[in-house]
């Protein structure tokens, strides 16, 4: 792995839209470690949020802030479209990198970035953040611990995205996919709570919309090895709340996740503000990249821990194209 890192951190993030923000907002908290570049595709308005967040360099241009020396790792909070040619542009100038999940909507290139992360010594990570909300990491620790296992996920993810809008509600320059981007969350969190490899998994999708040409709703199925199953019903026409949902049903307990909240089966409210050292997901997630590089050890969430997600993801794509 790659020396570990003495001194401050120096970070370049590309991508100042709703979820850049929300790095910018965690790792104010986080010690030791500095924005120093902001890349996003309108000047002027990068131009703002730099100003508010005290950043010195602003570009529309990643490679610009690829060629500072000063710059030690890159997160990545663009479209889905560029994250794998971003994250291989990122580790061959020498950067460590945080790619926002999708790691990749083509296998093929998946596998490439972690060949050349796996070469490269240095930290590559996606950014799955179910393993990091500490709903989710409670019941995590309940199962590491032998207290709970898992005998069905049931999973809700619905937003209501007819029109091209992003999670603030301004228009989008890309396309979101539920299979790529939204299930993705899903099929990792499914493997990694069970510690089971997912072997068997079905795909079914509603009509195709005219204009995007993506399918508004789907459903998937999913088997671990271990014999755990996962139900994951996923649209962009539901009119309701936000966001995605998780029913765990175990076999001594039932949980519901909401984000970094969790509840009983019974709608009680669980405390989990003593689970990590903060209550925020994305954060924790951030913590945990830094760490990992200041360390030099591999993170949890490596885009080598990741890639089984994504060969699962290209299974169902194929299974969907044939259907």
């Amino acid at each position: 792995m790659s020396t570990p890192h003495q001194g401050p951190i120096r970070v370049a993030l590309a991508g100042a839209g709703a979820f850049g923000i929300k790095h910018l907002d965690g790792i104010k908290n986080i010690d030791g470690v500095e924005v120093v570049s902001l890349i996003s595709r309108d000047l002027e308005k990068t131009r703002e949020v730099a100003a508010q967040y005290g950043i010195g360099h602003v570009t529309t241009d990643l490679a610009d802030a690829l060629a500072l020396p000063e710059v030690d790792a890159v997160i990545l909070c663009t479209p889905t479209q560029m994250h794998a040619a971003q994250t291989l542009a990122c580790l061959k100038a020498g950067k460590h990198v945080q790619v926002e999940i999708p790691l990749c909507d083509v296998l093929v290139e998946g596998e490439e970035v972690v060949r050349v992360a796996k070469e490269s010594g240095l930290v590559a990570m996606c950014g799955h953040t179910r393993r990091f909300n500490p709903s989710h990491q409670y019941v995590h620790n309940k199962i590491t611990a032998g207290e709970f296992n898992i005998q069905q996920m049931d999973v809700q993810t619905y937003f209501f995205r007819r029109s091209n809008m992003n999670a603030l509600g301004q228009p989008r320059s890309w396309t979101d996919h539920l299979l790529w981007h939204h299930a993705a969350h899903t099929v990792d969190l499914f493997a990694y709570q069970c510690g089971s490899p997912i072997m068997k998994a079905n795909a079914l999708q509603g009509p195709i919309h005219p204009t995007l040409g993506i399918a508004m709703d789907m459903s998937i199925q999913l088997r671990a090895a271990n014999g755990a199953i996962c139900t994951l019903s996923l649209s962009f026409n539901n009119n309701g709340p936000l966001g995605t949902f998780f029913r765990y049903i175990g076999d001594s307990a039932t949980y519901i996740a909401r984000y970094d909240d969790l509840f009983s089966g019974k709608e009680e409210k669980i405390d989990v503000s003593q689970v990590a050292v903060s209550m925020n997901g994305i954060e924790l997630q951030d913590r945990e990249f830094f760490a990992a590089i200041r360390e030099g050890r591999q993170p949890n969430a490596s885009v080598e821990g990741v890639l089984a997600c994504y060969q699962v993801l290209h299974a169902l794509e194929q299974q969907l194209d044939a259907g």
